[in-house]
């Protein structure tokens, strides 16, 4: 059924499932309690996959090395940065954690040295808001041209097409994931459905209702309007409902829903461990913990929001945190918040004016699970036949269950959370800044001059941030951080690519030096392109720095002293990602982003697979000068360009 390499377990009913999303800890074992698809493609290659490596310390400390050259200030301040991880390499206590790790990954039973690891410390063990510093999302272009252009129509399609594509997973219909190498492994693809993130004192986990052998002809919606919960059941005495059914469905949510109500969503926007409280005191009234289980057992969240986004900012900000109205005679804004679900892992947002998209929660999926999930759904609404359904599709109108609306018991206590909640979420929200650039060129022009897109983009982002601290008397307070996918392994999630370099070093600098031609420009560029795709490479193939170095320090135990390597500045600033980088590519895609992982940092999430242009978003804090950062974008994009083409019109090779 799953995997024959994954240990059995006996899955949990819904009803043990509600049980465990109210324990006052964390269950033990939470990862393994949501179910496989039934036996089919979307698992096959499983049991194939390889398990993530332990790299050979040697090279990983080489490649430290080779990575903190063009971090460190100074030379005298590398040379020492070198000799503390020469020390580290030569000791006997390096060897030590290097085999305490070795003996962590070959335990029986355990699948992935890094996995209990990386969900507590990257995410479970994260007690700032979701918001901004842990969710993403993607935005939707226009609604296919041959459909109806409202937001019902929009809202009813999704509906549609998610279940369809929901049944064919849960039937192991859903052809795996894969790259030129070979498949990609589902694991996390168990957390996509049925399943929410419940907040923990100091530590969350996730709860998932899916039953084991379900065929996915059942299961309903959790929609929010107004911040009102309804419950939408797409699925009727074993048929899905037609596009009319569900729009007759959804076009009562929203006469039934004039007014606002408590915006209690907007709790899970609040700081992991206030949200934990505050869930507790929502949870002490039974009718509560119906809606609650309700949402957390839900396929996903359809949000319908009363506000439109003109523009692809608008858009933008109206996903990544809710858009954020003045309401007069108040000093308190009405936030798109309160109509969310932070928790839920997948949650489809339509707006007043149709605009659409998808807001991820980050803690159990990164993003490429859900763009696949995305494109399926995108790709069916667009078929030419979506919109037609045959009479035996779906019960007749007059016989389908309406939606049922699930109103809250707001106590005093939890009204005044809401209250605070409110706040935090204004000053969060208003405290960020997001531009979005995009080129006037592409992937065909960067194809058309034998450069690799992603590492062309890449250098774009060396160049205009070295331009940008060089204007403002700066230097450079940490690395920049790519996300590479290790997905090729058994339950792999990630992977830093250090993207700068000695060489993407030596390139920036020789593009603004009058004494550096074109050709010296052009080799220093190819030789930047080149040591950016051979550390990508070993990243992807789990032989990057980062993890590697997090299990070893990992593995200090208590009353051991921590080797002086790890809190050496320039092996802490080379991993101070004040450029936190990562792309994703759709053809249904306008607006993609999330926040920035540092305060004096940017997010800048990219798109390459346009023909005609590139597409940064650019996030920070509001003091941080991101409209210079989005020119100098601009400027090294146009620089770039220009000595190409040049090259290419002097009939030299390509790079």
């Amino acid at each position: 059924m799953f995997s024959s390499r994954l240990p059995r377990v006996a899955w949990s009913s819904s009803r043990s499932m509600s049980n465990l999303a109210f324990a006052a800890t964390r269950p033990p074992q939470w990862k393994q309690l949501a179910p496989p698809p039934l036996p089919g493609p979307t698992f096959a290659a499983q049991s194939s996959l390889p398990r993530l490596p332990v790299p050979a310390l040697a090279d990983t400390l080489a490649k430290l090395k080779e990575t903190l050259k063009p971090i460190a200030w100074s030379e005298s301040e590398y040379a020492d940065a070198v000799k503390v991880v020469d020390q580290f390499a030569s000791s006997e206590y390096a060897r030590e954690l290097q085999h305490r790790l070795q003996k962590r990954a070959e335990e029986p039973g355990r699948l992935h040295w890094l996995e209990e690891w990386w969900d507590d410390l990257a995410y479970m063990g994260y007690r700032d808001s979701v918001v901004v510093n842990v969710s993403y999302y993607y935005g939707f272009k226009e609604h296919p041209a041959h459909l109806p252009q409202t937001p019902l129509h929009r809202a009813a399609s999704i509906v549609r097409a998610v279940m369809l594509f929901r049944e064919q997973f849960k039937l192991g219909k859903v052809s795996p994931e894969q790259t030129k190498e070979g498949p990609l492994c589902m694991d996390s693809w168990r957390w996509m459905f049925d399943c929410c993130r419940v907040p923990g004192p100091g530590l969350d986990w996730s709860v998932s209702h899916a039953k084991e052998g379900d065929t996915g002809r059942s299961g309903h919606v959790a929609v929010l309007h107004r911040g009102r919960v309804w419950k939408l059941e797409p699925w009727q005495n074993g048929q899905l409902l037609s596009l009319d059914e569900l729009q007759r469905q959804i076009q009562h949510i929203y006469d039934n829903t004039t007014q606002e109500y408590p915006g209690v969503g907007v709790l899970t926007a609040s700081n992991r461990d206030v949200w934990a409280k505050d869930y507790r005191t929502l949870a002490a009234d039974p009718q509560n913990v119906n809606i609650l289980n309700t949402i957390h057992s839900a396929a996903f969240v359809l949000c319908l929001d009363t506000e439109s986004a003109p523009t692809l900012v608008d858009h933008s900000r109206l996903l990544w945190h809710g858009a954020v109205v003045p309401q007069q005679g108040s000093a308190r804004p009405q936030l798109g918040l309160r109509n969310r679900w932070m928790d839920k892992p997948c949650q489809f947002v339509v707006a007043a004016d149709g605009k659409a998209g998808f807001v991820g929660e980050h803690s159990i999926m990164d993003g490429t699970p859900t763009v696949a999930l995305c494109d399926r759904v995108l790709d069916l609404i667009a078929s030419p036949d979506f919109a037609q359904s045959s009479p035996s599709d779906a019960p007749a109108s007059a016989s389908a269950s309406l939606p049922q609306p699930l109103d809250w018991n707001v106590s005093a206590e939890t009204e005044r959370a809401i209250e605070a909640a409110m706040d935090a979420a204004t000053a969060l929200v208003t405290s960020q800044a997001l531009n979005i650039v995009r080129t006037p060129y592409g992937k065909a022009a960067i194809k058309a001059f034998g450069v690799s897109p992603d590492s062309w983009t890449q250098m774009i982002v060396q160049l205009a941030y070295a331009r940008l601290l060089r204007a403002r008397g700066q230097r450079r307070q940490g690395g920049t951080y790519e996300a590479a996918s290790v997905r090729k392994f058994l339950k792999g999630r990630t992977e830093a690519i250090r993207v700068v370099s000695a060489q993407s070093d030596a390139w920036v600098q020789s593009m603004d030096d009058a004494s550096a031609d074109a050709a010296q420009k052009l080799a220093l560029f190819k030789e930047a392109v080149k040591a950016h795709g051979t550390y990508a490479r070993a990243a992807g193939n789990g032989q990057g720095v980062d993890r590697h170095l997090l299990g070893l320090r990992l593995l200090v135990k208590e009353g051991e002293q921590m080797p002086a390597m790890f809190s050496d500045p320039v092996v802490k600033r080379s991993s101070y990602w004040v450029l936190s980088t990562s792309a994703i590519w759709s053809k249904h895609f306008g607006p993609y982003g999330w926040g920035e992982v540092v305060p004096d940092g940017f997010g800048v999430a990219y798109m390459t697979g346009f023909d005609d242009y590139l597409q940064f978003t650019i996030t920070s804090r509001t003091e941080m000068p991101n409209a210079e950062f989005c020119a100098e974008l601009e400027r090294a994009a146009k620089d770039m360009y220009d000595l190409h083409a040049q090259n290419a019109s002097s009939g030299k090779a390509r790079l």
